[in-house]
């Protein structure tokens, strides 16, 4: 069977997503690179797969790691190997990572954000340009929102926000030039341990100083660890929030008869932030895990030292778990909503209440203030930035006034 090359350009994720669901549960995949990986893409095989403890996170069982075909410059490295967190252990490790950073996302902990995220959301519409002119709603509204949150939640300054975004970009672009992949990665870590050692000095009432706190109590992270969880909750923390706000607008533009159930009444702003999740989930393909044995699934086999990805874009449209309809974006389905989108088992995103919650703000204080908000472009121009990890637009311009 042919290799399914992921797009490293994401010119037509909704096309790649349908050829990889039909290629069967588990597609064989080509990461840029030319790195081979195998795919799952449905949502059974997903759910299996992502509780199967002989799919591990250590790149070491990598063999295509071991065999030294991976360069260090491979632009997606950083997603691959971002060093050492509870994304990339498994067992008593990463249940100790994963116990600190579930004890300040709590849901009555992120409930406690609700006014400050409110406050966010007022202040950004408030400097929203009152002109009949388009204007990049992702820019001035969807990215902001989810940085100052996150910045908030981990003791980051607002005055590092305009260069961690251009350092994000970097590291999830597949575009970003080789040359560069390492030093954007050096940079990032600088960055983090900067903070690191600013809480350590004036502690706060953040999760970076929670978990320095809990190293010198007993719960032994390491200063590699705490900077590398560091990075991955500024980089999760953010990405996925803004592409849901982003693709929900979007969603809603191109449905006006479903923008119309929620003006309404007839559907809720829950339905709408799960329906995106499920429809245009904002991330695309999850990297990576690595078969410490042989893993047959169905009619083949993730053979021992392959590595798996999540197609969460292909999942999230599986008719075998949401029916017949499952190409349609609607907000009235009758059957339990029963997406993966923020993952499944010991790795499911610790951050999922927390991003709900900013869209589900975020989203109402939008259209209740600009109800007539309209795309400034056809939602089929509207361009994916060269992530294959992220379902990111380039850009959102809108029209917030008739």
């Amino acid at each position: 069977m042919t290799r399914i090359a992921l797009d490293p350009f994401v010119t037509d994720l909704d096309g790649e997503s349908a050829r990889l669901r039909a290629a069967g549960p588990l597609a064989e995949c080509e990461l840029p690179g030319g790195v081979p990986v195998w795919a799952v893409t449905h949502h059974a095989e997903a759910r299996q797969l992502l509780t199967d403890k002989r799919l591990v996170k250590d790149i070491n069982v990598w063999g295509a790691w071991q065999r030294g075909e991976i360069p260090a410059d491979w632009p997606l490295i950083g997603l691959a190997n971002p060093g050492r967190s509870m994304l990339t252990v498994d067992g008593d490790d990463h249940r100790r990572m994963r116990t600190l950073v579930a004890q300040a996302l709590t849901p009555r902990r992120v409930e406690q954000l609700r006014d400050r995220i409110t406050e966010l959301t007022t202040g950004l519409l408030d400097r929203l340009p009152a002109t009949s002119e388009a204007i990049d709603l992702k820019a001035e509204f969807a990215y902001p929102l989810p940085m100052y949150v996150i910045s908030d939640l981990m003791g980051i300054d607002a005055a590092d926000h305009p260069r961690l975004k251009v350092l994000f970009d970097k590291f999830f672009s597949t575009q970003t030039p080789p040359a560069e992949v390492v030093a954007t990665l050096g940079e990032l870590a600088e960055m983090m341990a900067k903070v690191v050692a600013a809480r350590r000095a004036e502690p706060g009432d953040d999760l970076t100083s929670a978990l320095i706190l809990a190293s010198e109590d007993g719960d032994h992270l390491t200063d590699e660890e705490i900077v590398s969880t560091l990075q991955l909750m500024v980089a999760a923390g953010h990405e996925t929030t803004i592409s849901l706000i982003v693709n929900a607008v979007v969603n809603l533009s191109a449905h006006p008869d479903q923008l119309a159930l929620v003006r309404t009444g007839a559907a809720s702003w829950d339905a709408v932030v799960e329906e995106t999740l499920r429809y245009s989930t904002p991330t695309s393909h999850v990297l990576i895990r690595f078969a410490a044995e042989d893993v047959p699934v169905g009619d083949k086999v993730i053979a021992r030292g392959d590595a798996l990805i999540v197609s969460y874009g292909a999942i999230g449209r599986d008719e075998r778990a949401h029916g017949p309809t499952a190409g349609d974006f609607d907000l009235t389905r009758t059957s339990p909503n029963r997406h993966i989108s923020f993952g499944h088992g010991p790795h499911v995103c610790p951050g999922a209440a927390l991003s709900r919650l900013e869209a589900g703000v975020a989203l109402p204080a939008l259209y209740e203030r600009f109800p007539d908000l309209t795309l400034a472009v056809p939602h089929t121009e509207l361009r994916n930035k060269p992530v294959v990890t992220q379902n990111d637009l380039f850009e959102l311009p809108v029209h917030l006034n008739a």
